[in-house]
């Protein structure tokens, strides 16, 4: 089941997600049945994600970065050297 819904995501099938939801909601793993309710809880997002061509992904990783030196400069400079590291860093 998990690599039919990776398949899915993947291939962007989200004509097949109902079918997907059903089989995970009878399941016998108490993951998936959960997995699937927290999916049903935000459908609308799920299909979007599955079926738009956008992603945020380049942001999120950018995000990612920034936080990543925020934590690492965490108490040792000032905002102007916060600041030089982002603006420099790779």
């Amino acid at each position: 089941m998990t690599l039919e819904f990776a398949r899915l995501v993947r291939e962007r099938q989200a004509d097949e997600l109902d079918a997907w939801l059903e089989r995970a909601s009878a399941s016998a793993a108490p993951a998936f049945r959960s997995f699937a309710a927290s999916l049903r809880r935000d459908e609308a997002a799920v299909r979007a994600g599955m079926s738009l061509p956008w992603s945020t992904g380049p942001v999120e990783g950018e995000i990612n970065r920034l936080k990543l030196i925020k934590r690492t400069m965490f108490g040792r400079a000032k905002l102007d050297l916060l600041r030089q590291r982002v603006l420099y860093a790779a």
